[in-house]
């Protein structure tokens, strides 16, 4: 079974241009460690600053989140606003429609460069768009039965994630750990990463014995709180377990439900893991988050967005929902074959 291991963003605001240039750099040091060709280094040096400066002249509240995925071997850059919004989100994607005087030619030109591009906007809500830049010799695998878009961001003040998350993926079976350890700072990490190693082991055990497994490999830690799924892709069949205040839903235009684990923390105290299912219905996303965001998340805000990358509905939780004092952690999964 492939193992993904999560990705963590590192937060730009760009409050002035030199935000930019910082984002850029950091951009460029990622790519070195894919090692990316000049070509390629160039493209995703010039969609970090058409980005970044759309942000700075146009939009309130900018940030451009950037991280390396090396299972994909790109990296990702997430521009995130709130407002005013594009009112003709279709014309500024043409030739010519450019932010200023910017190395391109406006969000046309980024969707010509990256090797991904999507967005989203709403007035007078904000705008959230992905781009993303391959190494252009990176080798392509098959496609994926299920997609996966996320957004990892360590709390304020702190340099490591508290938060974790962990995939696996087998012909159609997909399965999942997200973790949060307690509190924030790097034993909050040690006990995250402990639990992705824990699933890395053995991605495909059933989601209870994923949970009980952790928690015996949390044991040194002080502990977190986890949520461990698998998604059946030839019977559209979800399964999930966990320990604590790792949350989540499943949710289409006509169905909305919870993804509620028991009390109690992995490498702690937990009661019997227990396991529940459920049919997945058509067009689903599963949406699986810490407690650095709100539980009580409007789901309209992320019908617009079902059939986009699922980044998109990851980008709009984290600035709609986020509570500015934790690591925050949301992950979105949208099987392909629907």
């Amino acid at each position: 079974m492939e193992v993904v291991t999560g990705w963590t963003h590192k937060s730009f605001p760009v409050e002035d241009a030199s935000r930019v240039g910082e984002a850029r750099r950091h951009a460029a040091q990622l790519a070195a460690g894919l090692a990316f060709s000049e070509v390629d280094a160039g493209r995703l040096a010039l969609v970090v600053t058409e980005l970044g400066t759309n942000l700075h002249r146009h939009a309130r509240k900018g940030r451009l989140l950037v991280a390396a995925r090396p299972h994909a071997r790109d990296v990702e850059v997430v521009a995130i606003d709130e407002g005013p919004g594009i009112v003709n989100l279709h014309l500024s994607m043409q030739d010519g429609q450019s932010s200023g005087r910017t190395p391109g030619t406006g969000l046309g030109a980024i969707r010509r460069l990256a090797d991904d591009f999507d967005i989203h906007s709403s007035v007078p809500d904000g705008t959230v768009s992905v781009a993303r830049v391959r190494g252009s010799d990176a080798p392509q695998g098959p496609a994926a039965s299920v997609r996966i878009g996320a957004v990892c961001l360590p709390a304020p003040g702190e340099a490591v994630c508290g938060d974790a998350w962990t995939a696996g993926r087998l012909g159609a079976r997909f399965s999942l750990m997200v973790a949060d350890g307690l509190g924030h700072g790097p034993e909050a990490a040690k006990a995250s990463l402990a639990a992705s190693a824990a699933f890395a082991r053995h991605p495909s055990a059933a989601p209870r014995e994923q949970v009980q497994q952790t928690h015996q490999a949390l044991q040194t830690t002080r502990g977190a709180a986890i949520c461990a799924l698998a998604i059946d892709g030839e019977t559209s069949r979800l399964s999930y377990s966990g320990a604590g205040n790792v949350v989540g839903r499943v949710l289409s235009g006509v169905f909305d439900k919870s993804i509620i684990t028991q009390h109690g923390t992995a490498g702690l105290q937990i009661r019997r893991p227990e396991e529940t299912a459920m049919e997945l219905p058509a067009h689903a996303l599963v949406i699986v988050h810490s407690d650095g965001i709100d539980t009580r998340w409007r789901a309209d805000r992320i019908l617009p967005v079902m059939q986009k990358d699922p980044t998109l509905a990851a980008a709009i939780l984290l600035r709609d929902h986020t509570r500015h004092r934790d690591d925050a952690t949301v992950v979105v999964l949208r099987r392909e074959d629907q």
